[in-house]
């Protein structure tokens, strides 16, 4: 069988996407409303990161999506932070090092679009995810910064880069 490979998200990849982030929120029991669950962005994600300093990446492990992570401009934030965005990855995708190579390529991309601080929100239970984060180098913050609308999420960090 095919090793898993991460790539650019392409246009195809939209339903698989979705279904992947919703069903890994509703697992861990994530609130629909104040999360990303509610993103309009899900509806399409290749879309959504055509724009400019944004970039999205998935793990195709044979032509089936188990894992994406991106980065953008954090929203509704004026300055040179971007957020690490919809970072999930189902359990098959878990534990093989996949997150910490997407972590290490979202970090790269990052630096290339000249941020200077990457923010991220997240679960205080999810803690298999914070413990990737912090071995990436986050911290955790007191509180959000910006307004992405998750406010459901009460854990923040935050890496300079």
């Amino acid at each position: 069988m095919k090793l898993p490979v991460i790539r650019p998200i392409e246009k195809r990849d939209n339903a698989q996407l979705q279904y992947l982030i919703r069903s890994i929120l509703e697992d861990f029991g994530v609130p629909k409303i104040g999360s990303a669950y509610a993103d309009a962005a899900l509806d399409d994600m290749y879309g959504y990161y055509l724009k400019e300093k944004a970039a999205y990446f998935v793990i195709d492990h044979g032509e089936r999506i188990i894992g994406g992570a991106g980065i953008a401009q954090l929203d509704n934030y004026n300055g040179p932070i971007c957020e690490l965005q919809k970072m999930y990855f189902l359990t098959e995708a878990r534990g093989r090092g996949l997150g910490t190579r997407m972590m290490e390529l979202c970090l790269q991309k990052a630096t290339e679009f000249g941020f200077e601080k990457v923010y991220l929100e997240t679960m205080p239970y999810m803690i298999a995810a914070q413990k990737l984060y912090e071995r990436s180098g986050f911290e955790y913050i007191d509180g959000p910064i910006g307004d992405t609308g998750h406010y459901a999420c009460q854990t923040h960090m935050m890496k300079t880069l």
